[in-house]
């Protein structure tokens, strides 16, 4: 085994504060593949009323295995972050069975990789969720722009790309462009009132996660309050990435669940998120909409941002089977 291969064997969890407490493990390590798996936890219930494990748990796993298969493809120690990720649901996993993730990275460029995964209970050839992500690889750094001090703007590494300013607009209330960044005098500030999303001990991954809600009836607003235990890079510092995500498919549900009123319970079907800069350590926000309500399946977009909703940090899509209630 390479040297890089050893260190990451010993190292990729312990020097992530997340995977250190949620309790992951690398169970395998060669060439551009690794292995993980996620204990089985009460934490990670996200449907009580049928016994399900919430999607975002999942999330978590697939994205870190991912990340583990792309150090063991490098040569040499480099940084890289997730790009993007999507997640398809096969069948329904439980939270007191430890669920595994066998991942693969099979294109490595000289600034993308690219990867794929598989995660099961029980038995590998009927897995529960594949994953497919792309990662960005560091490269040399040009000189950035001076930015006024105090300024609001975002920071080179900030700024959009043609494509996730489009899906930005895409995302925004009224269907147009976001606005142009506020000044110091009138910076976003979010709503005061806020609750839990559920009342404490309902659903046990939203306790986990401490998400709040400023109730609205058509547009309410999702908080994650920061916590030591979410961050994924220590060095930055930034949340874990399958945080995020996990973040984003609850405020989806939250969203899909208000809209339905009862009448239907949803199902994750898919579920794919664009990062489009680092989760800082910091309370993150949420706001969704529901595109489509259908007789069996429904359409949800979210945006995610923390200090202003004009510079948002992700946004995420996911597909629901609409079940009825027994």
């Amino acid at each position: 085994m390479s040297d890089i291969l050893e260190f990451l064997k010993s190292t990729f969890v312990q020097r992530t504060p997340h995977m250190r407490e949620i309790g992951t493990r690398v169970t395998a390590i060669e060439r551009a593949r690794g292995s993980m798996v996620l204990p089985a936890r009460a934490d990670w219930m996200g449907d009580p009323a049928r016994g399900l494990m919430h999607p975002g748990a999942i999330t978590v796993l697939a994205d870190s295995c991912c990340g583990l298969a792309v150090g063991a493809a490098l040569e040499q120690d480099t940084t890289y972050a997730t790009l993007d990720l999507r997640m398809d649901y096969l069948r329904p996993a439980t939270p007191d069975q430890e669920v595994h993730c066998d991942a693969h990275c099979y294109r490595l460029t000289r600034s993308v990789a690219f990867v794929r995964a598989e995660a099961y209970q029980g038995d590998a050839a009927q897995p529960v969720a594949t994953a497919q992500a792309a990662f960005m690889l560091s490269t040399p750094a040009g000189a950035r722009p001076e930015v006024p001090s105090g300024s609001d703007a975002p920071q080179a590494s900030e700024t959009f790309t043609t494509a996730a300013a489009a899906a930005v607009a895409a995302l925004s209330p009224s269907g147009r462009p976001a606005a142009p960044a506020r000044g110091a005098s009138d910076r976003w500030q979010p709503p005061s009132p806020s609750e839990p999303a559920r009342p404490a001990g309902v659903i046990p991954y939203l306790d986990y996660l401490g998400i709040r809600v400023a109730p609205d009836p058509l547009r309410p607003l999702f908080r994650m309050p920061f916590d030591p235990k979410l961050i994924g890079n220590p060095f930055l510092p930034a949340l874990h990435g399958g945080v995020v995500a996990g973040f984003a498919e609850t405020a989806a549900i939250l969203h899909l669940a208000q809209t339905l009123q009862g009448a239907k319970l949803p199902k994750g079907i898919d579920f794919s998120l664009d990062y489009l800069r680092a989760g800082r350590p910091e309370e993150t926000y949420a706001m969704c909409e529901v595109v489509r309500v259908g007789a069996r399946v429904a359409l949800v977009h979210v945006r995610l941002w923390q200090r202003s909703p004009d510079y948002p940090i992700a946004v995420a899509r996911a597909h629901f089977l609409l079940t009825p209630r027994d």
